[in-house]
């Protein structure tokens, strides 16, 4: 797939404002620092269109770019900085929650995970909370370029054992470097190939399609 534009649309807090869900979208999330605006400007090849927060943590809206007038990028904020008030934490948990479980249009929401890293427990519960409710994701290791490939082996290796504690099966994953440009080509792909699915249907029913059995 090539992106021949991508044009920042809005950004809210309330899921009911966001653009009409009349083509599909794919959310990108994770962890704050994990990478999340390097690897959305790697995948549009316009630097600088997805900005990271002066203060991580802090922004809490929903960000929709549409991209080659036919999808959207929707760029949520990282979650888990531990400088946000319980209050704040609550409120945009609720916010985000609440958009993940209403949005119809949603194809596929991407995890973003620091592949230099062990398991995080606020990632796989939120993994876990994406099953249940079947929203479709896929896990998106990020900065492999931060370590030799027969680290980045280990590292992936460890992450699917812990995984395979409470799941049947490793959820679909990809491998990606923002620096190296490595897993642009396969996850533009994985979105051409569910923008083939999407179906507009009408507003009582779901414009959702499950692309695959993630868990």
């Amino acid at each position: 797939m090539n992106i021949s534009s991508a044009v920042f649309v809005q950004s809210n807090s309330d899921y009911k404002l966001c653009p009409p869900a009349d083509r599909p979208e794919y959310v990108f999330i994770g962890r704050s620092n994990v990478g999340k605006s390097s690897l959305i400007n790697l995948l549009t090849s316009k630097p600088g269109l997805a900005k990271t927060s002066q203060i991580p943590g802090k922004t809490r809206l929903i960000n929709h770019f549409l991209i080659n007038q036919e999808w959207y990028i929707v760029d949520l904020p990282g979650y888990g900085w531990a400088k946000v008030s319980k209050t704040e934490r609550e409120k945009w948990d609720a916010t985000l929650r609440q958009y993940l479980k209403k949005r119809e249009n949603i194809m596929c929401v991407f995890v973003l995970l620091d592949s230099r890293l062990e398991p995080q427990a606020v990632d796989l519960e939120f993994m876990q909370w994406l099953s249940e409710n079947s929203v479709p994701f896929a896990m998106v290791f990020t900065k492999i370029d931060k370590h030799s490939n027969t680290k980045n082996e280990s590292n992936l290796a460890h992450y699917e054992a812990v995984m395979l504690e409470q799941w049947e099966e490793l959820p679909l994953y990809f491998i990606t470097s923002a620096v190296l440009k490595e897993g642009k080509e396969a996850l533009l792909n994985y979105i051409e190939e569910l923008n083939s699915l999407f179906i507009v249907t009408p507003p009582s029913l779901s414009a959702k399609k499950n692309p695959g059995n993630l868990s």
